[in-house]
């Protein structure tokens, strides 16, 4: 089953010096799976994800020949539309905790405050639901994190917490941007089991955006590479280190291996045909 259609999506940025195109025509579906989408900085991983949930705002603009959820047009939607869709339905993890927890509020009353405003859930009930939540990404002392400030909290905390407050309203769709890109190699996993539990125990679909090709290939069930706005090569996760395209072969042939030639990697090609 289809849960996200996406034909033809542009994303434009008027500029100074001009109209800036961060994505270019991108064209994907999505089932309740887990899809990767990798590629350099800059290749307009984050402006899909955004784009989706409709929040580049102006001087940004979004075009597509069709942006279906479960059956709703999301280009037709008003705000009012996207904001019952928002978390609600559609949730997105953003790549750094630091930036997206308020500082001057205690973790537990930002789980809450959603719980509150758009639920009408009682105190009692919206501070238990969040502890459930914290205790769903595996955090040992939820009780604890609840009364914690966010600098008080590791990277790793930070980002289980996020994905927590992303959880609460059971979305149908998770849009993770980097959600380990801050973490060390244990706490890495930590979050990647958390993610793939979620994904099959409540039938989620899950995009996750990541530079990291080696991650990606034994995560993810799908995978699209972006260079430059555009979607160069869509395979299957496992495949994924025997793909074909000269900009997906470059990114792995610049990737470090342990034991390998101590000379300096390789640099992508920029004067192909392709690359223009």
């Amino acid at each position: 089953m289809t849960l996200l259609s996406v034909e033809n999506l542009h994303v434009t940025f008027d500029t100074e010096a001009g109209v800036v195109e961060a994505v270019r025509g991108v064209s994907f579906a999505l089932g309740r799976e887990r899809l990767g989408i990798v590629g350099e900085s800059g290749s307009g991983k984050t402006q899909t994800g955004r784009a989706v949930l409709r929040l580049i705002r102006p001087p940004g603009r979004i075009r597509a020949d069709r942006m279906v959820f479960d059956g709703q047009d999301l280009m037709a939607a008003g705000e009012r539309d996207m904001r019952a869709l928002r978390g609600r339905r559609i949730a997105m993890v953003m790549q750094d905790p630091k930036y997206s927890l308020n500082p001057v509020m205690r973790v537990g009353h930002q789980l809450m405050e959603g719980l509150r405003q758009r639920d009408g859930l009682s105190r009692r009930d919206a501070h238990a639901k969040a502890v459930e939540a914290l205790a769903a990404v595996q955090i040992r002392d939820p009780a604890r994190v609840m009364e914690a400030w966010p600098h008080e909290l590791s990277g790793g905390m930070g980002q289980r917490v996020m994905i927590a407050m992303m959880l609460i309203p059971n979305p149908d769709l998770l849009i993770a941007d980097e959600p380990t890109s801050a973490l060390d190699v244990t706490v890495q996993a930590e979050v990647l089991s958390i993610l793939d539990n979620l994904v099959r125990t409540r039938g989620m679909g899950l995009i996750f955006i990541s530079h990291d090709l080696r991650l990606v290939a034994r995560f993810c069930d799908r995978v699209l590479v972006m260079f430059k706005g555009r979607i160069v090569e869509e395979l299957p996760a496992r495949n994924l280190m025997q793909a074909q395209h000269p900009y997906t072969r470059g990114l792995l042939d610049c990737l470090p291996r342990i034991g390998g030639p101590r000379t300096p990697l390789p640099a992508l090609d920029r004067t192909a045909d392709w690359a223009r």
